[in-house]
């Protein structure tokens, strides 16, 4: 069961990121084909926001490439800094688990913005304030499948390179909520404020 739960995890997790990837690409341009309008912003360089992007970029790229050549040189796991846990399946099940979870909840909040959701801020751009579906839940929902689904790469690769990845994750999410939530404050500052005393920022 063990070398089962192992080799199937080692495919799930190159699928799984970049079936991610794709899935971001092709909405990004399918967006910008029909509304004409940019999603992406990382705005000035060097700003919060600008390495906010680059980093989160960066340990994407990172763990796609990693989770891909593991697939063909298994040896790279040597590499990793693997963790007491890496060959107990029920924990890897349980990484795969949150990282299907995780995404499926991301994808159900984006879609819930439809035309109103951008990544990262333009002051330049105002867009209706979304409330309701999984927004009257939490403030951040697809940050929070974001969350879970890093949480989920950790059990499903217990190592140094994925807590690494974590933490940087973790960080840079929490610091671009706090950017995202007070620019919508400067869009909406009535609404927003109700909004807030109503709904917690993560559950």
């Amino acid at each position: 069961m063990t070398d089962t739960v192992l080799e199937f995890t080692r495919v799930y997790l190159a699928c799984f990121y970049t079936f991610v990837a794709l899935f971001y690409t092709v909405r990004i341009i399918t967006f910008k084909r029909s509304s004409g309008l940019e999603r992406v912003f990382h705005g000035q360089r060097y700003s919060a926001n600008w390495w906010h992007h680059k980093i989160f970029g960066l340990f994407r790229v990172a763990i796609w490439m990693v989770c891909v050549w593991r697939v063909f040189f298994p040896s790279i796991d040597s590499y990793l800094g693997l963790l007491p846990g890496y060959e107990n399946p029920w924990l890897l099940a349980a990484g795969d688990v949150c990282l299907t979870v995780g995404f499926a909840w991301a994808i159900k909040s984006h879609f819930a913005l439809g035309q109103a959701w951008t990544s990262g801020v333009d002051n330049s751009l105002k867009h209706q304030l979304v409330t309701n579906g999984v927004y009257s839940k939490s403030r951040n929902p697809i940050y929070l499948g974001v969350l879970l689904a890093q949480v989920g790469f950790v059990l499903a690769l217990p190592s140094v390179f994925s807590v690494v990845c974590l933490a940087f994750g973790v960080t840079t999410i929490l610091r671009q909520t706090k950017i995202e939530e007070a620019h919508l404050e400067r869009l909406h500052p009535e609404s927003y404020s109700e909004y807030k005393q109503r709904v917690p920022r993560w559950v």
